[in-house]
């Protein structure tokens, strides 16, 4: 069995940059900053940071460009893949790019309005432009209305006196 499954949480180094396939399909990258914390041999704290190259696809793509701003904590779960092509002087050329089946948005850096939290699924599909706007399927967060759970009422059957007006059904 084999898994290729990556998860990141880490903020946009810089602007989302969407393209357009030939085909008309949306395409999106962007860069991804985690850092990692640790401390060495001598004691001392060291802080590492690492950057992912990340391609979304689709709708998702036109998504990630709207609303992702640079700084932005964003979750991201997709896989890995490496590509390879030639350059100008014929030089062989690859990079690993993580190509993001989900995203979730996080916190927005300070000064920018809007920290809600939203969840997108690149298999969610929507058909009207309205749609595509509040399908809750594809949107998800704290900011959507919470239902409380509906309270059950515990009847006693053992108790002698219980009429069918009692049953809450």
């Amino acid at each position: 069995m084999n898994l290729n499954k990556v998860f990141l949480l880490g903020r946009l180094t810089g602007d989302v940059q969407l393209r357009t396939t030939p085909t008309g399909q949306p395409v999106a990258t962007f860069s991804l900053a985690t850092n990692r914390v640790y401390t060495d041999k001598s004691g001392a704290k060291k802080e590492e940071t690492e950057f992912h190259n990340i391609v979304v696809w689709g709708r998702q793509a036109e998504i990630a460009q709207q609303f992702m701003v640079k700084g932005q904590v964003i979750f991201v779960e997709g896989r890995l893949q490496t590509r390879g092509w030639t350059d100008k002087n014929g030089q062989s050329r690859k990079v690993t790019e993580i190509i993001c089946d989900r995203f979730q948005f996080g916190q927005k850096p300070s000064g920018v309005s809007g920290n809600a939290t939203r969840t997108y699924n690149a298999g969610a599909t929507s058909e009207s432009a309205t749609t595509k706007q509040t399908n809750q399927a594809e949107i998800a967060g704290p900011e959507a209305p919470q239902e409380a759970p509906e309270e059950i009422p515990i009847i006693n059957v053992d108790e002698e006196n219980i009429t069918a007006e009692d049953l809450p059904f």
